[in-house]
């Protein structure tokens, strides 16, 4: 057998030949960069001005709204009205199930949809399993607690997370932390970040040992979406003021 020809593994121009390129690797950094920019405060660069439609597109615009809110608030009128836990859990699920389906129809994007069942239909098993409504919410209350443990840790390595998730946007990386000022900004942001899960947890955790699910569920959907908006919003204004400035002082800079 001869050892002298190569196949198209070894033959650097067939893919010239048959139309195709070796497609360069991705870098970790772009990865995560990519990461953020589907992130809700990655709807925005930096410098823009943050608008309703800016805000709404965080949230997964009209469609993520819907599927943010309406589970539970089927959870909440149904439950609030009924007291019957296998429809007040089941119901939300089914609605989930069907914004799968109209994305995949639509071929839209799944993930969001699919990960939303998920933590639906999750909830709803710990409920049906313990035979209490309020178990619904134990999900929830976990994801705040991890979350605001992340965002700690992050702080106290002094890394806050919004620092990160902002150097992976404007493509600076870790330079931010070498400027006073916006190390100053993106910490508070960061620690606004941590206050918002500590309200929820400070709210969410005593009503669920109380067993309140009605007044927990109510609850929960004024601090789930229009709580999360209106910190974006926050966020975006702190970290445009001082990037502008910054901008503003080089633009001096470069003109002098």
């Amino acid at each position: 057998m001869s050892t002298s020809s190569t196949g198209p593994e070894s033959d650097p121009a067939s893919g010239a030949r048959d139309g195709s390129a070796e497609q360069p690797a991705v870098s970790l950094g772009d990865q995560l960069r990519a990461v953020a920019q589907r992130a809700g405060i990655g709807q925005v660069a930096p410098g823009e001005v943050p608008t309703g439609n800016a805000l709404l597109a965080a949230i997964g615009g009209v469609r993520g709204l819907a599927e943010s809110i309406l589970p539970g608030l089927a959870f909440l009128v149904i439950y609030t009205f009924s007291h019957a836990l296998l429809p007040s859990v089941l119901i939300p699920v089914a609605i989930g199930v069907v914004f799968v389906v109209v994305r995949a129809v639509q071929r839209g994007p799944i993930p969001q949809a699919v990960a939303g069942l998920l933590g639906i239909a999750l909830s709803a098993v710990l409920a049906l399993l313990s035979g209490r409504a309020v178990d619904n919410f134990i999900p929830g209350i976990v994801i705040n607690a991890v979350s605001i443990t992340v965002l700690l840790v992050s702080l106290a390595a002094r890394w806050p997370l919004i620092g990160v998730v902002v150097g992976l946007l404007t493509g600076e990386g870790g330079a931010w932390r070498d400027d006073r000022a916006k190390r100053r900004v993106l910490t508070l942001a960061t620690w606004l970040w941590v206050l918002l899960f500590a309200i929820r947890l400070a709210v969410e955790v005593p009503l669920f040992l109380a067993g309140d699910a009605a007044l927990l569920g109510g609850l929960k959907l004024i601090l789930g979406v229009p709580f999360y908006a209106a910190m974006l919003w926050v966020t975006w204004l702190l970290v445009r003021t001082v990037y502008a400035a910054r901008h503003a002082e080089d633009a001096a800079d470069t003109a002098s």
